[in-house]
């Protein structure tokens, strides 16, 4: 165990701060006897980065609290669950594997919003929305190397629009498979705009949701089942993302549409004077 405290040891004395008022709100985990301290008496599901599914796993091999997987097998860690797992346990036992600015922990869910420039009232205009939302959620679950079972639709009207009716409503589906492939996950959030869409209202917003996260080819399917996802999935997928990385919206799904009034509106967007070079401010 290190003496310095990692980025994962930090969040656990920030539970431990908040959670047992007898700390004063302070922590010291200066000592490394201090550090073990708190490893045995946080549970395992406390751990940053650990959700409730991965707790449960965790805890049916036995291993309950933040020491006992700080105790754990690091190798045998990453076969198991992932490599972020890994450096997981690394941090728990004083190796600092995350920079104390940023998170390498994959997210648990991602959403996709917003509020539309103008309001939709017809079916066509929702389903590019909902498409362009979706892609956009896809992008992020490759980039955190996570596939997704679970995707959720919602849209609402405004609830402060007068004389006009107000309507919300969202639903969800459940992949065969977990997958962060954009046509299946385009395919599954047409499927649940399907069920919630209703003429006669002017939409405001729509949402897409996915969830239930698995990191990219962990998830152990039925041995007798037929994968969904094609074969040349990863490599198409990756391929749009490498051409996309260089500006948004280079190459995108026919579904997404191409003059799409609904937009978000900008009129007054900051200047991007940092990211832009026509946009610089001109002295004269």
């Amino acid at each position: 165990m290190g003496i310095a405290p990692t980025k994962t040891l930090a969040k656990l004395a920030n539970y431990a701060a908040k959670r047992w008022p007898a700390t004063g709100g302070v922590v010291d985990l200066s000592a490394v006897s201090r550090q073990q301290k708190l490893l045995k008496i946080v549970p395992v599901a406390q751990v940053w980065g650990i959700g409730r599914r991965l707790a449960k796993q965790l805890n049916s091999l036995g291993i309950n609290s933040a020491w006992q997987l700080a105790q754990a097998n690091s190798k045998v860690i990453q076969r198991q669950f992932s490599v972020v797992l890994e450096r997981t346990v690394c941090e728990l036992n004083g190796e600092a594997c995350l920079a104390l600015d940023e998170s390498d922990m994959p997210k648990q869910q991602l959403i996709s919003s917003r509020s539309f420039g103008e309001k939709i009232t017809e079916l066509q205009s929702m389903r590019q929305a909902v498409s362009q939302y979706t892609c956009r959620a896809a992008e992020k679950l490759r980039q955190q190397h996570s596939d997704c079972r679970v995707v959720q639709v919602s849209v609402r009207t405004s609830p402060y629009a007068p004389n006009q009716a107000y309507y919300s409503n969202s639903a969800l589906s459940v992949l065969p498979l977990p997958s962060n492939d954009s046509r299946e996950l385009v395919q599954a959030a047409q499927q649940c705009l399907a069920q919630i869409w209703r003429p006669g209202y002017r939409y405001q917003k729509a949402a897409v949701m996915l969830s239930d996260f698995w990191p990219t080819g962990t998830y152990q399917g039925c041995l007798f089942a037929t994968p969904e996802t094609s074969p040349n999935s990863a490599a198409l997928m990756a391929v749009l993302d490498a051409i996309n990385s260089s500006g948004k919206g280079r190459i995108f799904f026919a579904s997404q549409g191409i003059a799409a009034n609904w937009q978000m509106k900008r009129d007054y967007l900051s200047p991007a004077y940092t990211t832009r070079f026509s946009e610089l401010p001109k002295v004269t």
